[in-house]
This record gives C-alpha cells, sequence and structure tokens, in this order.
C-alpha cells in the first residue's frame, strides 16, 4: 500500500531505530565527533550506547554534534518527490541547531528538480525524546487516516504543549556546551547541587534545584504532575514518556516510580515508554540526563 504521506525526522527525535522502521518513519541521522575531526552518523556509524560508554570512560572529553547536511535530506526527500508522495519532515527546535535550515535548502533543490513535489518542513521547537513523541504523534494522525494538510495543521497546533522535565548527572556539560547561563547561576558549583530544567517552545528554562539525584528526580515528576493539572485536560490526551541517557536501570526504575506516583494521584495511566535520548541532546546534558516529555495527542482517544 502506498502511504498518503511520508513522515522524516532528523536524528534528534531519537526514536529507536527498530520503531522508526516499524511506523514507516524515515529518520536523518546527526553526527557526533570526539576529537572535533572524524564525525561520526548516529545510530549508523556509532550506537547510543558507545557514545555514553565513550563519555563515562573518558571524563573531561565533550563530544560535540553536528547537523545533518543539505544533501543528507536531500537523499531522503528525493525518492517520495520522485514517486509523487508528499513529505512532512520535522526538525529539531531551531534554537538549538540549524538542522531546520538544511531540510529547507534541502526542500529549495528538490523542488527545482521536481516542482509538484509536496515537502513540508516543521519546526518542532522540541528536541529529544520528546521530539521523538511529536513525531510519532504525526504517524497516528496519518495511520489514522487524517489527511496531508489536516496532519499539518494539528501538528502545528499541538507543538506548543510540548515540555521536558528534566535533570542531569553533573553541570560540567552543560556549562561546557555555554546552554545554561540561567540555569548554572542558580546552582553555582555548591556541591551536589543539580539543576532541574523545564525545555518548552525550544528553550530551556530553569525550574528549581536539588541536592542529590533523589531530590531532583522528585522535583521533575513535581513539574509533570503540576503541569497535568493546569492543562485541565485528562491524562489519556497526552503522550508521556521517559527519556534516559546512559543508565538504562535507572531510567526504568524512574519509569515505575513515576507510574505509582500518577496511579496515587488518581491517573489512570498503565504505561509509559521509555527512551534513550541520543547524542543530539547528550553532547550537553553529559551521560545521565533523567526526566520526561509529554505532549497532547493528535488524535484524542476517549
Amino acid at each position: 500500500m502506498s502511504e498518503a504521506f511520508h513522515i522524516i525526522s532528523d536524528g534528534s527525535c531519537d526514536l529507536p531505530p527498530e520503531l522508526a522502521r516499524e511506523k514507516k518513519i524515515t529518520v536523518v541521522p546527526f553526527y557526533v565527533s570526539f576529537d572535533d575531526e572524524h564525525y561520526m552518523k548516529e545510530n549508523v556509524e556509532i550506537n547510543i550506547r558507545d557514545f555514553y560508554q565513550q563519555m563515562v570512560d573518558n571524563k573531561g572529553v565533550f563530544p560535540k554534534s553536528s547537523m545533518p547536511s543539505i544533501q543528507d535530506f536531500e537523499e531522503a526527500f528525493l525518492p517520495f518527490a520522485q514517486a509523487g508522495i508528499p513529505v512532512i519532515c520535522i526538525c529539531i527546535t531551531t534554537k538549538f541547531s540549524g538542522s531546520m535550515q538544511s531540510a529547507l535548502n534541502a526542500r529549495s533543490l528538490v523542488l527545482e528538480k521536481y516542482p509538484q513535489a509536496e515537502i513540508t518542513v516543521i519546526d518542532a521547537t522540541i528536541n529529544t525524546v520528546l521530539q521523538g513523541q511529536y513525531v510519532l504523534e504525526a504517524a497516528s494522525l496519518r495511520d489514522s487516516g487524517v489527511n496531508y494538510p489536516d496532519t499539518v495543521k494539528r501538528l502545528e497546533e499541538i507543538k506548543s504543549t510540548g515540555r521536558i522535565f528534566f535533570t542531569v548527572g553533573d553541570m560540567e556539560y552543560l556549562k561546557h556546551g555555554g546552554r545554561i547561563g540561567k540555569v548554572a547561576a542558580l546552582a553555582g558549583s555548591v556541591l551536589n547541587i543539580r539543576p532541574v530544567i523545564t525545555l518548552k517552545q525550544g528553550e530551556i528554562f530553569p525550574s528549581g534545584i536539588g541536592r542529590g539525584r533523589k531530590n531532583t528526580t522528585k522535583k521533575a515528576l513535581e513539574l509533570l504532575l503540576e503541569y497535568l493539572k493546569e492543562s485541565g485536560l485528562g491524562i489519556d490526551c497526552f503522550s508521556i514518556a521517559v527519556g534516559y541517557g546512559y543508565d538504562r536501570e535507572e531510567g526504568f526504575a524512574f519509569r515505575d516510580h513515576a507510574l505509582d506516583v500518577l496511579q496515587e494521584n488518581g491517573y489512570d495511566i498503565k504505561e509509559i515508554p521509555v527512551y534513550q535520548i541520543g547524542a543530539t541532546i547528550g553532547v550537553h546534558t553529559g551521560p545521565y540526563p533523567l526526566g520526561f516529555g509529554i505532549i497532547e495527542k493528535g488524535i484524542h482517544t476517549h
């Protein structure tokens, strides 16, 4: 069966490759480098586990990521332009990367050759596991038979509801990446003080500090509960996921605890998927990011 339209995302979406294949989503990878010279395609030339392992093993090494090239996007778009299948391409927030510009430039090149091609490039205004949830919402709209223009419209409506509530293992990577003037000022270099951070509308904001992992993860969970309460929508109107970095066990334990707390607070939720945060964001957070992504679903199932 030929698809009504095809979904493409850059590698910041951190979807497990097998899930992306199953949902017919093309992922255009980011690149990651440990020496500023050799850049490897994420999930193609280096897997996420090895990326984190290198960080854990080599303290003080700060890897860098690099966005997909215009050519990378052009190669992803071409087969669909040739086949007359419209494309929705979802890119990481433009505040963090020029990936969307690469995609727009590639779109122009493809339209020169195939003027009839339909390619919509969307600034997700979010990133990592939350971007993955957003991309999955695009797939669920498509698979529910929602047409191309209505899917684009709905995706534009829900993206501002996306939030990430997370914490990190230490401040070094955030400081090094220059990502966190506002956050660093809060935490200073006080022993074992960690920030809790909210990402929304493409930017990160300090949402408090805590001493030690237990306190900061508790705060992240409180932020999630607060957001659910303020939204006025039922929990079944949202897609919620847990994202973790190097420590898979911690990610799943955190998820199980979150389910217990949500149920204690009267939320009828049985399952929260757990995804590994990839290199695009891992280079800024270090190996131990942990938190939630939440976004309104494209289709409310009541």
